[in-house]
């Protein structure tokens, strides 16, 4: 069932928010820990010194690798650094829901409608110009906020799609033709809602991995205003902890996909209104590129492949892809993964061919 909604007095209930403060055996294993936390800070100004490196020496850096090698480094470090400035900004928007917001804020604001309340924060990402690497992490703080796995999800999968910057530069990319900007937002809007719509019932347990869902249970929301910048630290700490790794090993898939499948092999299929779907949305799975900027990566692709295809691109990508299995895999269990990747990825070829037989 969906969680009840609160009234302007009401406070959420313990059993959504979690309460009190841990206990003694809890807080000795984050003390335990603490030494873990302070290598992440020092791990992430480490990875920015990488990523500076590549940045500006790579074709000297990799001159001497094999072609393939080259290839895989050079692609994987792109992925970094595209989605690193967006992993952090979500984290730090999620610091804010989570700490800095009332504990009631959120459910005082939302419709007591369950279908009124998913639409509304399928919208929340035209407020938030982050692309999807970012709105893991604040997917995440809403759920620890109180907010249903299925509610959540309804946000995480709109809001790369219908933020003001990925709607603009699709639309400088293709303006009005072909239907391929009303297809993306219309079908990123409608298949959002849908995934909601199919986990609203569903109980923490059977979705979430354990380890966040005791996070869910157990987070502290009533910090006393001294305390809160500790907190921030901590959380900041906790959540680069969980994505970092996970990122990398999103960038190095990628990478090693791009390397080892030939881009000719899709192409040859880009006049076929059935195929032609299929290849793209293969494509957008391997490039794990950032919503913001994917309409120019796939504008090359234009001429070549239908305008179905390139839609199920633009719509598949930025909700699946290996770099987001690898963020959400931090979050959602196994299972669910698979499950949310074959509704996806259905709905999206359905809504490429459809623009494939409509155009």
């Amino acid at each position: 069932m969906d969680r009840p909604v609160l009234g302007p007095g009401d406070t959420p209930p313990t059993h959504l928010l979690g309460s009190g403060e841990p206990s003694a055996g809890k807080s000795e294993a984050r003390s335990a820990v603490g030494f873990r936390r302070a290598a992440v800070v020092l791990a992430i100004l480490l990875v920015a010194v990488v990523v500076f490196f590549f940045r500006t020496l790579v074709p000297e850096a990799t001159a001497g690798l094999e072609g393939a090698a080259r290839d895989f480094f050079t692609l994987s470090i792109s992925v970094v650094i595209e989605s690193l400035p967006f992993v952090f900004l979500g984290i730090l928007v999620s610091i804010l829901v989570r700490v800095w917001l009332p504990a009631d804020f959120l459910f005082r604001r939302l419709p007591s409608s369950p279908v009124l309340r998913r639409l509304l924060l399928s919208l929340l990402g035209m407020l938030m110009p982050v692309c999807e690497c970012g709105n893991v992490p604040m997917a995440r703080g809403l759920m620890v906020k109180g907010l249903t796995a299925g509610e959540s999800m309804t946000f995480l999968f709109a809001a790369p799609i219908l933020n003001p910057i990925t709607i603009i530069t699709t639309q400088q990319a293709f303006g009005w033709d072909n239907g391929i900007l009303a297809g993306r937002i219309a079908g990123g809007f409608f298949i959002a809602n849908l995934v909601g719509w199919i986990y609203r019932d569903r109980q923490p347990g059977s979705v979430l991995t354990p380890g966040f869902e005791e996070t869910c249970a157990t987070e502290e929301h009533d910090h006393p205003t001294a305390g809160r910048l500790m907190q921030s630290i901590s959380l900041f700490t906790r959540e680069a902890d969980a994505m970092m790794p996970a990122l990398f090993i999103g960038a190095g898939l990628a990478g090693l996909i791009q390397v080892g499948v030939p881009r000719e092999v899709m192409v040859a299929l880009g006049s076929d209104p059935v195929w032609s779907v299929l290849a793209l949305m293969a494509l957008a799975f391997v490039v794990a590129i950032c919503s913001n900027v994917d309409a120019f990566f796939i504008l090359s692709f234009g001429a070549t492949f239908l305008p179905g295809a390139v839609v199920g691109f633009l719509v598949f990508g930025p909700m699946i892809d290996v770099k987001m299995l690898a963020l959400l895999r931090t979050t959602f269990t196994t299972r669910t993964l698979l499950h949310l990747t074959l509704i996806i990825g259905l709905c999206s070829a359905v809504l490429g061919w459809a623009v494939n037989f409509a155009f």
